[in-house]
């Protein structure tokens, strides 16, 4: 009698440290790059997203992995992997950055910080095995990669953060947009980074996770402060012209095409001496086939991600990548890919919703101004 063999089933979906803190608050709770997260809170998606654009909102982002690389000339053997200035990059300074293969496509987009001689890495929650292992594997032996699994990721996001923070931790309140320091956040230890994907002033805030249950408690005892969950960040981040992992930006898309171009360091556009570094200039001197652009979409039905759209001729002209209701502007937004042809602001097009075309028009990123301190 054969023998069947059961098909492998994915590991359940990992616990946040705040698990228990979202039950009290009465999140809705489902899975998410392998972990299990807030998706809204009782007061909504739109309540928490207006919240954040007005006041502050704290968001639980702990599925991000966050990697340490330590040793003598990590930030060299960094910079060999990614299109940035790793290099120069000062102490306590934050750059945004892009991993890419050689055919030229974005392998993840990270976060690297300077503490001191380590260098502080954040990744996507879907990518960090692979960063992990794209790192073990090409970086020299004696540059250390630490996974810090035991750490959880607050970010504290909208207008009055600030305010919020100079009153639990005055040092981190005084930190520049993209600036990093180590120092405690209620007396409890922490790495802070003015920064986050909402569009609006803001900070991450990184502390064991045994900690971040007090530290998250203590943030929402502010009276400006209020819980958001993964629903509120994504309409912020789209309204923000923003582009997410696996659905804006993959493997098969380069920063030519996605608009990431400005990631790319004024020394590396002189060496070229990053993957893919050919086929990127290759496209910035002819042009991409594709531009990733802003549509806003008639109607109060948005265009999900994977709808099609066409061109007024009835051709293909590319699709959505991202789609939802904006709060702020009060209309259904979209980014996608298309046409080169047909990447020009006011360039009419169709969208199919369910087989019916709806009219939409490129605009220009972002949909809502960003508010970041300079």
């Amino acid at each position: 009698m054969p023998i069947e063999i059961a098909p492998d089933e994915p590991p359940p979906p990992k616990p946040s440290p705040l698990g228990a803190l979202h039950a009290r608050l009465g999140a809705r709770m489902a899975p998410f790059a392998g972990w299990m997260l807030p998706i809204q809170y009782p007061a909504g998606i739109l309540a928490e997203h207006r919240h954040t654009r007005t006041a502050a909102a704290l968001f639980d982002v702990s599925h991000m992995g966050q990697i340490s690389l330590e040793g003598d000339g990590a930030a060299a053997a960094l910079e060999a992997l990614v299109v940035g200035d790793i290099t120069g990059l000062g102490a306590g300074r934050q750059r945004y950055t892009l991993f890419t293969n050689e055919a030229g496509g974005i392998l993840d987009d990270l976060m690297v910080a300077r503490l001191g001689r380590r260098l502080h890495l954040v990744v996507n929650a879907a990518r960090t095995a692979h960063d992990l292992l794209h790192l073990q594997t090409h970086l020299p032996a004696h540059v250390t990669v630490t996974h810090h699994e035991q750490r959880a990721l607050l970010a504290l996001q909208g207008p009055q953060a600030g305010a919020v923070l100079a009153r639990l931790a005055p040092a981190a309140a005084a930190l520049r947009f993209m600036d990093v320091a180590e120092c405690p956040v209620a007396g409890l230890p922490a790495i802070v980074t003015r920064s986050g994907y909402t569009g609006e002033d803001g900070f991450e805030i990184a502390v064991p996770a045994d900690a971040a249950e007090r530290v998250a408690e203590r943030l929402l005892a502010e009276p400006e402060v209020a819980p958001a969950g993964l629903g509120a960040r994504d309409s912020l981040r789209l309204e923000a012209g923003l582009p997410l992992y696996g659905h804006d930006i993959d493997e098969l898309t380069s920063p030519v095409e996605a608009g990431l171009t400005w990631t790319i360091g004024k020394r590396r556009r002189i060496a070229w001496d990053f993957p893919g570094a050919a086929a990127i200039r290759d496209q910035l001197d002819n042009g991409p086939a594709r531009h990733r652009v802003g549509l806003l979409v008639e109607g109060r039905s948005p265009a999900r991600a994977g709808a099609n759209l066409v061109a007024s001729d009835g051709t293909a002209a590319g699709g959505v990548t991202s789609g939802t209701f904006s709060p702020t502007r009060e209309a259904c937004i979209a980014m996608g890919y298309v046409r080169r042809d047909l990447a020009d602001d006011d360039t009419a097009l169709f969208a199919l919703l369910r087989g019916k075309p709806v009219p939409a028009r490129v605009v220009p990123l972002p949909f809502v101004p960003h508010r970041y301190p300079r």
